[in-house]
C-alpha cells in the first residue's frame, strides 16, 4: 500500500527526453486474490483476464513511452497495485526479461515489489531477489487478527510475521512494513502490540497509515450509515502513539507517514521521495498517473479496455491536463511540507512568508536553515496548514 495509482506528482521537473534520461517508472498491477473493502486503488480479480496479454500490453505502452529514448536509465522502478506478488514465476520471469529490453538498469538506486504475505514462500522471495528486486514493501496493515479480518485481508497475522525472516534469507536488501490506524473496531492496545510487533522483526523501514474513508469502497458505505466513525481526536492519539514508538526504536519519521531505520546507509524509500521532490514519473498500467514536465495524465481505469487501447494505439491515457504554475506551486508546499526537510521559504512570496511565520507563532512549525518545519502538533493539522499558507 505505498503509493496510489492517482497520486498527484508535484515540483519542479526535468524532462524525460533530455540528458540525462534518468526516469522513475511506476508499474500498476491490479489483481488481487480478494478485494479489500477500505480500498479504492484499481484493482479486481483476474477473473479471465489473460496475464500475458496484459504483459504484453504494459510492455507495448513502455515501448512507445520511451521511443524517443533507447534504453532510458531507470533511477527508481516500484512494482504496485493491487498484488504484484501474486504474478507466476513464470509470468515475472517473462516481465523483467522484456523491462530490462527497455530500459537502463546498470544504476538503478531501488527496485521496490509491493508483496501480500500469503502470495510469496521462500522460493518465490529468492525469484524477487534473483530479479533484481532491492526493496520489499509488505502490505500487513495489523498484527491482529480481529483487525485484519475487518480490513479483508487473506493473511493471518502469523503469516504475516513468518514473511520478513523469509524476506531476509532470501536476502532482499530492504524490506518495509505497512500498517494502518485507526480501523474500525481497533483499540489503542492492538495498534501497540501492532506497532510493537513490527519493531521486533527488524525492518528498515515502516509505513503507518491514517486509515481514509474513499469513495466508491465498502467502508465508506458503512461510514455513511453512521456504523463507522471518523474522529480526528482518535486519528491524532493513533499517529501520536506511532510516532512516539517508532522514533523511540530509532526509526526517523522523514514524511507524514514514512518511518526509516537510523542506519549507516539510507533506509528511506528513494521511488517515494522522488515524488516529494517533484521528479519525473512514468506510469504504466490501467489507472497509472504520470507527471513528465508540466503534463500529467491519467491511464485508462480498466484493465480490458486498458489492452485493447494499447493494442491499437499505443497509449491507454484519458485524463490530460497541463500543470500551471500556481498548480506546481500548491502541489510543492503541500508535499514539502510533510517531509522532515520541510517547505523553502525561498518558494514563497512575501505574504506566504508572513502567513508561515504566523504558524511559527502557533507553535505548529520551527524554522531551520531557511526551512518551515511542522513540529509534531503541526503534522496532526497538516491540511490546515497548507490552506493557511497559500
Amino acid at each position: 500500500m505505498s503509493f496510489p495509482d492517482t497520486l498527484p506528482r508535484l515540483g519542479n521537473r526535468a524532462i524525460l527526453h533530455g540528458h540525462p534520461h534518468t526516469v522513475q517508472v511506476y508499474l500498476h498491477i491490479p489483481f488481487c486474490h480478494r478485494i479489500c473493502p477500505y480500498c479504492s486503488f484499481y484493482k479486481h480479480t483476474p477473473g479471465n483476464t489473460d496475464i500475458k496479454a496484459f504483459l504484453e500490453a504494459l510492455l507495448t505502452e513502455a515501448r512507445h513511452a520511451t521511443r524517443d529514448q533507447a534504453f532510458p536509465q531507470l533511477r527508481t522502478l516500484y512494482f504496485g497495485g493491487g498484488t504484484p506478488s501474486m504474478l507466476s514465476p513464470t509470468h515475472l520471469r517473462f516481465l523483467f526479461g522484456e523491462l530490462r529490453k527497455l530500459f537502463d538498469f546498470s544504476q538503478i538506486e531501488e527496485l521496490t515489489f509491493e508483496a501480500n504475505p500469503a502470495t510469496f514462500d521462500l522460493k518465490k522471495a529468492q525469484l524477487f531477489r534473483e530479479l533484481g528486486v532491492t526493496r520489499i514493501s509488505l502490505g500487513i496493515q495489523s498484527f491482529d487478527d480481529a483487525v485484519l479480518k475487518t480490513l479483508g485481508r487473506e493473511h493471518s497475522a502469523a503469516e504475516a510475521q513468518e514473511a520478513v525472516p523469509i524476506l531476509r534469507e532470501a536476502g532482499i536488501a530492504q524490506v518495509n512494513i505497512d500498517l494502518m490506524f485507526s480501523i474500525p473496531g481497533q483499540s489503542i492496545n492492538s495498534w501497540e502490540k501492532t506497532l510493537a510487533t513490527a519493531i521486533a522483526l527488524k525492518p528498515d523501514h515502516i509505513s503507518a497509515y491514517n486509515l481514509t474513508y474513499e469513495e466508491d469502497t465498502a467502508f465508506i458505505a458503512k461510514l455513511s450509515k453512521g456504523e463507522y466513525h471518523d474522529d480526528p481526536e482518535t486519528n491524532a492519539r493513533f499517529f501520536s502513539l506511532a510516532h512516539n514508538t517508532l522514533s523511540a526504536a530509532g526509526f526517523d519519521h522523514y514524511e507524514t507517514s514514512n518511518y526509516a531505520k537510523r542506519s549507516s546507509s539510507t533506509t528511506r524509500s528513494s521511488h517515494n521521495s522522488g515524488y516529494w521532490k517533484g521528479s519525473n514519473y512514468l506510469g504504466l498500467g490501467p489507472s497509472a498517473v504520470s507527471t513528465i514536465g508540466t503534463t500529467r495524465w491519467k491511464n485508462l481505469p480498466d484493465t480490458a479496455g486498458y489492452i485493447k487501447q494499447i493494442t491499437h494505439v499505443g497509449h491507454a491515457k484519458t485524463e490530460i491536463e497541463e500543470l500551471s504554475r500556481d498548480d506546481l506551486h500548491l502541489e510543492y508546499v503541500a508535499m514539502a511540507l510533510r517531509t522532515a526537510e520541510g517547505l523553502s521559504l525561498e518558494h514563497l512570496s512575501s505574504n506566504e512568508r508572513q502567513r508561515a511565520q504566523q504558524v511559527v507563532d502557533g507553535e505548529l512549525a520551527t524554522l531551520r536553515d531557511g526551512h518551515l518545519i511542522l513540529t509534531h502538533q503541526g503534522q496532526l493539522v497538516t491540511d490546515s496548514v497548507i490552506e493557511h499558507i497559500v
